[in-house]
């Protein structure tokens, strides 16, 4: 690779990192010895397929070159970056290149707004198209669509891309019109619901149009907006237009900010709750309303998670006996999650289950005790709100709603 290309590909990549709509995550080198090739500085990231792969992207921008002047935006016109970008064939070149060393697996592709809308979704679109038709490219490809283009593009983006995002940036109209003028809510909505409409139509035709839907991204902590409207926002995208993830990104103090910008980033636990929120709305079968009705001025407890946080306001409805209650009431128990729940509820089936069942079925008895009857096993007493925070706070990640 020569100088030139990989100095864009540095920034690109670098420029790329902001966007969490593609679910990246860190990752080690593939190769040791590559002076960052197929690096995570080089824009490699993680991303999850329809069927539940965890597959390699290079995340690059065609460019960070921008008309608009978002606040929040380290790309935007008024920012003092490095900038670069890439032709269509660079885009193309790099990604079989990376492809062929089995560096990744895949594309996510987006960009600043340069010309206009529609110049750029075109290119996005030519990158896309020219992988598949010209190269007969097979992998991943997540595009970010431009909301302001011809919808006519947007369509074609679906054609050739498994997955299609339009970041909704933040969860009002009147926090966009503030922090991103150029900006309009209804736009984008618009290109939601004819995304929606699109890939509602082309599986009835069993044929292929973005065939892992669409997502978006919020931002945290920019504005002054709340755990509980954030929640709304999402149940809203997710109801109305069917999207897969609605990924939440904390603000973070970028450089040579806009005054009207907080100084300091959020928590980044409090990123980590809406996440685990998030998966309540999408899996466990809460509102919206009833994750916010455990929080505090509409924002969600930082110690303990929003599950666990939940059962405590609701402790008159614990403990439940795993032998005859509902499916829908055990998801709602603290460590317990969907696949537990799936094998308690297979099993009790044919026996009656005992705590040493549950041990084996569910990953910590531990935090279950409080909030289970058992055919051997009832708690001595029904511990208070009080007594029971201090042994749920804290607690992983991973343990706190699976």
């Amino acid at each position: 690779m020569d100088e030139k290309l990989t100095t864009k590909l540095r920034i690109l990549s670098d420029a790329a990192k902001y966007d969490a709509s593609c679910a990246s995550s860190g990752a080690p080198k593939r190769a040791a010895g590559l002076d960052g090739i197929g690096s995570t500085s080089n824009g490699i990231c993680h991303a999850y397929t329809p069927d539940g792969r965890c597959v390699s992207l290079l995340k690059i921008l065609l460019t960070n070159y921008c008309l608009f002047d978002c606040a929040y935006c380290i790309n935007r016109r008024s920012s003092n970056v490095e900038r670069a970008r890439f032709t269509v064939e660079e885009v193309v070149s790099l990604t079989l290149n990376f492809y062929k060393r089995n560096y990744i697996e895949g594309l996510f592709l987006s960009s600043g707004i340069i010309r206009n809308p529609d110049h750029t979704m075109e290119q996005l679109v030519l990158a896309a198209k020219t992988l598949r038709r010209e190269h007969g490219f097979a992998g991943y490809i997540h595009l970010k669509t431009i909301p302001e283009a011809n919808p006519w593009l947007i369509e074609q983006a679906g054609l050739f891309a498994d997955r299609l995002s339009i970041n909704i940036e933040l969860p009002s109209a009147d926090s966009l019109a503030r922090f991103a003028p150029e900006k309009k809510a209804a736009s984008i909505t618009g290109a939601m619901s004819q995304m929606k409409e699109r890939i509602d139509e082309a599986k009835e035709d069993r044929r292929k149009f973005s065939p892992a839907g669409q997502s978006t991204q919020v931002i945290v902590g920019a504005d002054a907006t709340t755990d509980a409207a954030l929640l709304n926002t999402s149940a809203v995208l997710y109801k109305d237009y069917a999207l897969r993830r609605v990924y939440h990104s904390a603000f973070s103090p970028i450089p040579s900010p806009s005054a009207v910008l907080p100084m300091k980033a959020p928590p980044l636990q409090r990123e980590n709750r809406l996440y685990q929120a998030d998966w309540l709305l999408r899996f466990y079968g809460f509102t919206a309303d009833e994750v916010a009705s455990a929080s505090r001025d509409g924002m969600l407890a930082l110690d303990i998670d929003p599950k666990a946080a939940w059962a405590l306001q609701n402790r008159e409805r614990f403990p439940l006996d795993v032998n005859t209650a509902d499916r829908e009431m055990l998801l709602r128990v603290p460590g317990l999650g969907v696949r537990s729940v799936n094998k308690i509820v297979a099993a009790r089936r044919h026996t009656r289950l005992r705590l040493a069942d549950i041990g084996r079925l569910a990953r910590s008895v531990k935090r279950l005790l409080p909030f289970l009857i058992t055919a051997d096993y009832r708690p001595t007493r029904i511990s208070d709100r009080a007594n029971l925070r201090p042994n749920l706070a804290d607690a992983p990640v991973q343990g706190s709603l699976f």
